[in-house]
């Protein structure tokens, strides 16, 4: 579950974030305000390294861009919000405006979150809404303990991907599509 610091009486800007360093914890920026997290689970890290290897295959094998695993963006400013997809893709364009240092300052074309059994319905769909507002075009929502992926895109549709089903990236990643049960195997 995230919690707020409470040690942190003043907002945070996204620089500040680049020098927080809280061992074993991961953290984000929710509008100035320090998030830290728990690191996640094991089984997160291996369907995140698993669909950021299928992602990565088809992505760099057509030079379409680049894949991100865990990376912060900054999506809003004063006060900023830095978030972190489990994985994200930046189309080839957009991908020299990845500084050397920091976060990017724009949002992935598609960001993934990968439901930990912590999380709360409500902080994700927020997570949606921010990454949409942000000019996210494709949000994966993917549960591996129901085994179903929630399929957000920017024109406001949402599809619901059941076990059986496919992920799928286009326009986002023209011809990219992988079975669910591939991800979460």
């Amino acid at each position: 579950m995230a919690m707020p610091a409470e040690s942190m009486s003043h907002l945070l800007t996204a620089e500040e974030l680049e020098r927080v360093d809280i061992p074993g914890k991961s953290t984000e920026l929710l509008r100035g305000r320090l998030v830290v997290r728990e690191p996640p689970s094991t089984r997160h890290g291996a369907v995140a390294g698993r669909l950021a290897y299928l992602l990565g295959h088809h992505v760099y094998s057509r030079d379409l861009g680049v894949v991100c695993g865990e990376t912060g963006f900054k999506i809003e400013s004063d006060p900023d919000t830095v978030r972190a997809p489990d994985v994200a893709f930046v189309r080839r364009d957009q991908a020299d405006r990845i500084p050397p240092r920091g976060y990017a300052d724009f949002a992935p074309d598609l960001a993934v979150e990968i439901v930990s059994p912590g999380d709360r319905p409500g902080e994700l769909l927020t997570k949606v809404g921010q990454w949409l507002d942000a000019g996210t075009k494709l949000v994966w929502v993917i549960d591996p303990e129901r085994a179903e992926a929630r399929v957000h895109r920017d024109d406001g549709e949402l599809t619901i991907i059941t076990a059986g089903g496919s992920l799928a990236g286009d326009p986002v990643l023209p011809g990219f599509t992988c079975a669910l049960s591939e991800v979460l195997r």
